[in-house]
């Protein structure tokens, strides 16, 4: 599973220009299911978006995560981030799960951010979105469950 992890002082996410989703300080996720993927990669996870310490202490070091800061979180599904371009000039995204089991799991890594406390909001799975974001930083980290 991956996700793409960008600390946001705004984001939100529209769909035929009327917003769906929106958020203040916190972050936005884009998720990618992968085929092989596991419950121990969504737990990976989640535990990673509630505790990862990227947020500035009053010493302005990266040292509160978005629990700390009381931050929501909006997760938007995104299977492009499992794409390899290592061969020719098309992306390959063999390695994304396939739609059923990815909205399973995307269901399920919201369910799980929502029952460890923090307020989480969605895009809609598979729909063509149109994100936007202020950046905060910017910080913008990568993570992938099996590296």
């Amino acid at each position: 599973m991956i996700a793409l992890l960008q600390r946001v002082s705004s984001a939100a996410v529209s769909i035929d220009g009327r917003i769906i989703n929106e958020i203040q300080r916190g972050l936005l996720v884009f998720l990618c299911a992968v085929k092989g993927d596991t419950a121990q990669d969504l737990d990976y996870l989640v535990k990673k978006v509630v505790q990862l310490r990227i947020f500035e202490d009053a010493q302005g070091k990266m040292n509160l995560s978005v629990s700390d800061v009381r931050g929501a979180v909006l997760v938007v599904s995104q299977f492009t981030l499992a794409a390899s371009a290592r061969r020719g000039n098309r992306p390959s995204f063999d390695n994304a799960e396939t739609p059923e089991p990815a909205k399973a799991w995307y269901d399920l890594f919201t369910k799980k951010l929502k029952n460890a406390g923090i307020t989480t909001k969605t895009g809609v799975f598979g729909a063509m979105m149109d994100v936007a974001l202020v950046n905060e930083g910017p910080v913008t980290i990568w993570i992938d469950s099996r590296k």
